[in-house]
């Protein structure tokens, strides 16, 4: 019988000390023999705003380090269902970001191919094309669950194609994504026109606004994804600046309005039963962070996206 890793309790050695790996799991190099695997990508370099995310996956991983291994909520024990590990970092390219999408996609190519399902540490929210090309390559193309302030469906950002408002658009584009099983959730603000929701409507995604959200539960929202999504295999793709500035100001464009941290519990573990491939939290911001909690808060989403991955149901 295979071993499965632990994470290092915290009575063998105090929370502030032992690995710096996201929930002190062992680290491996490659995915090999591995259920799930933790992956850092950290870069900021498609970002248009407020920099920093380059430093989010090292902050996320250290406040991991509170994160025991029963979800006492939903009584998921992923650590006894999964061998899972820390496979560590992307090595973009930090001074070109056309390379680094694709030394990413590269890299996740790698990782696919053994049966894992990769959970990825953000970096700014570029970085959820290049992984969904890799995606595309193992499955064809996926449902998507895409939990943000902003749609990231521009054309180009200053000319550019690549960039963290231009993701799902470039996804899109390579045929990565099921149209009728695309749901973009949180989405808020100030805009140009109608028409930076609307692109993602027309091409048969279905928005739900933050204030659609406001004052309620998103149990019964996330009843209906499921539905909808079925069997399909399905991406996660969680950016921090959903949630109010309020629970998450550590972030690079910050919007006022957002979902609450009980709300983006609600949504992950609503996704527990579908077919989830991958997942990825982006866009923390340490700089702006100033007492940790956004990184926490996006530790405390990644372990629950751990727990609600297939194998541990």
């Amino acid at each position: 019988m295979v071993k499965l890793n632990q994470p290092l309790g915290g009575n063998d050695m105090i929370r502030t000390g032992g690995p710096a790996t996201f929930m002190r799991l062992p680290t491996q190099k490659g995915a090999a023999h591995l259920d799930a695997c933790f992956v850092g990508i950290p870069m900021d370099i498609g970002t248009s705003n407020r920099p920093g995310t380059r430093l989010g996956p090292r902050q996320i991983r250290d406040e991991s380090r509170m994160l025991r291994p029963f979800n006492m909520a939903t009584g998921a024990a992923p650590f006894e269902r999964m061998q899972v590990a820390d496979i560590g970092d992307v090595p973009i390219n930090t001074f070109n970001i056309k390379k680094s999408v694709d030394i990413i996609t590269k890299f996740y190519n790698n990782v696919l191919k053994y049966d894992v399902i990769p959970l990825t540490l953000g970096g700014d929210h570029t970085l959820t094309w290049p992984i969904l090309r890799a995606m595309r390559k193992k499955y064809g193309p996926v449902a998507l669950v895409h939990v943000d302030a902003h749609a990231d469906v521009n054309d180009e950002m200053f000319g550019e194609k690549v960039a963290h408002g231009c993701p799902f658009r470039r996804a899109w584009e390579d045929d990565c994504l099921l149209n009728d099983k695309v749901f973009q959730i949180g989405l808020r603000g100030t805009g140009y026109s109608p028409n930076d929701f609307n692109w993602a409507r027309n091409n048969g995604w279905t928005v739900i606004p933050a204030e659609e959200c406001w004052y309620k539960s998103l149990f019964t929202l996330m009843e209906n994804i499921r539905a909808k999504i079925g069997d399909s295999p399905v991406y996660l793709s969680y950016d921090i600046d959903s949630l109010d500035p309020a629970y998450a100001p550590g972030t690079g464009t910050v919007e006022v309005g957002g979902l609450t941290s009980v709300q983006g519990l609600e949504i992950i573990r609503g996704m527990a039963k579908l077919n989830i491939v991958g997942a990825d939290l982006v866009e923390v911001s340490p700089p702006y962070d100033s007492s940790g909690n956004t990184a926490l808060t996006g530790a405390n989403f990644l372990y629950e996206m751990l727990c609600s991955l297939p194998k541990c149901q």
